[in-house]
């Protein structure tokens, strides 16, 4: 079964990476969520990535800031596919975090999605396509919350067009 692994560097990014959870969640995919550091705890980080992809995880999702080396660190223990979340925390807003985690040497990829709530939604996105690849039900789940978010402009729209015919 397939399933992804959230990783992110200290407690204080859960109300981001919760936004991953919902996500997934609604399309019905499984993960689990775990603190881990690339710094204070790299030994159990690399064994932690190390099991989850002998137990059938497909795809990682880490979100850290400052430094954000968690996605770097999870990238060196595995060939799944990695997709890092830059936390807007810091002098730099996320910045910094951005930089660090798509800055990476070849051959150790990295998929990076915007800074914040956004880029965790987007990285749960990413990683049910990545998923759909091998999964009709799943692909499907996808297209029909296209087809939802589609409905929810067009009803935006036509919302604002009979304000504007009103006056």
């Amino acid at each position: 079964m397939s399933w992804v692994a959230i990783l992110m560097g200290s407690q204080s990014d859960w109300p981001v990476m919760e936004s991953t959870t919902d996500v997934l969640g609604e399309l019905g995919i499984e993960f689990e969520v775990r603190v881990s550091s690339a710094h204070r705890t790299p030994d159990e980080t690399a064994a932690y990535v190390c099991d989850a992809e002998t137990r059938g995880c497909n795809v990682f999702i880490c979100g850290a800031g400052l430094a954000a080396h968690l996605a770097g660190a999870v990238a060196a223990h595995t060939t799944r596919p990695v997709i890092g979340v830059p936390m807007d925390a810091g002098s730099f807003s996320g910045f910094d975090a951005s930089l660090s985690t798509v800055q990476m040497p070849p051959g150790i990829p990295v998929a990076t999605v915007a800074v914040g709530r956004t880029g965790a939604k987007n990285a749960g996105y990413m990683a049910a396509q990545i998923l759909a690849l091998g999964n009709e039900t799943l692909a499907e789940r996808l297209l029909q919350d296209r087809s939802q978010n589609r409905e929810k402009v067009a009803e935006q729209n036509r919302s604002v067009q009979a304000s504007l015919d009103s006056e």
